[in-house]
């Protein structure tokens, strides 16, 4: 269990890029949402004890974070946003390198785990490729390849299927499955979709606050009855946003599709719709942010 409790974070440019988080994690994967600014990377940081929070605190196992960094460190596997890699080198060489870092000094145990990892990530037939031959889904299973060694229990994955491609992101959706039945795997994305297909318990984050937390399904029945939809034109969308709670809109075939909040139909037009995650998500952050402009009216 991850436990956080009261953790606010301001960065000295004045930004309040988390402001009194608290959350219980249990094992599994656990999905964090938020929108880019929304402080996912900054809480992503303390518990992987890379910067440290202002005021409250992180406990994995019992383990504080804040007083015993090395021992979390010895525990976790973290794949950061922008991972780095030495284009130079192999994945075969830089799995070994990192797993003498994480202090495995037998040689043949090394060639085993290295070999485990790479057969895991399906890298294996392409381990003694430099890794700036690999495409950016070979990129993400080789940052979870490395986030394993030394059989972490508290895994961290920041944003890991931007970019990729549908195939690759049905990979790495697999292979993180597969990871988080037996540790606990904290998915921190804007993409809702991830947190939909792997994730049993998940929490929303905005402008440094937890808005949302609980299971999706729960969360999900909670707008029942509540989520109407109306195609319009490009020329109604405006009139559409100043007469109804719209939580989001996209394009289908030249016209907007709208979603609103509303307890009953708001027009002839609207159509009750069955809400996903996705209207959950939306509703949440319209929510919150119609009631942060009230507050500061």
């Amino acid at each position: 269990m991850l436990k956080i409790t009261n953790l606010s974070k301001t960065y000295e440019n004045g930004v309040h890029a988390l402001n009194n988080v608290n959350l219980d994690i249990p094992k599994g994967m656990f999905g964090l949402l938020g929108p880019n600014g929304a402080g996912k990377s900054s809480l992503m940081r303390t518990i992987a004890t890379l910067q440290m929070a202002d005021s409250g605190s992180v406990s994995f196992d019992g383990i504080d974070v804040v007083t015993n960094p090395q021992k979390i460190r010895s525990t976790l596997g973290y794949l950061p946003q922008d991972f780095g890699v030495y284009p130079r080198i192999s994945a075969e060489d830089m799995l070994d390198h990192m797993a003498v870092l994480k202090g495995i000094n037998n040689r043949k145990e090394r060639r085993e785990l290295v070999a485990e990892l790479l057969h895991q990530t399906n890298l294996f037939r392409d381990r003694k490729k430099n890794l700036s031959g690999y495409s950016g889904g070979m990129r993400q299973r080789f940052g979870i390849a490395q986030a394993l060694i030394g059989d972490p229990r508290l895994i961290i994955v920041d944003e890991p299927t931007a970019g990729l491609d549908p195939q690759e992101r049905n990979r790495f959706h697999n292979l993180l499955s597969e990871i988080g039945e037996n540790v606990v795997v904290i998915l921190s994305t804007h993409i809702v979709e991830d947190v939909a297909d792997l994730c049993p318990n998940m929490a929303i984050l905005a402008a440094g606050k937890i808005v949302a937390e609980g299971k999706p399904e729960e969360l999900t029945s909670k707008l029942q009855g509540r989520v109407w939809r109306r195609i319009v034109d490009k020329s109604e969308l405006e009139t559409c946003r100043n007469k109804f709670d719209v939580i989001s809109t996209r394009l289908l075939a030249g016209r907007h599709v709208v979603h609103v909040l509303a307890n009953s139909q708001p027009d002839e037009k609207f159509v009750q719709l069955q809400p996903d995650l996705e209207d959950v998500y939306f509703s949440t952050l319209f929510s919150n942010e119609k009631a942060r402009v009230a507050s500061a009216a």
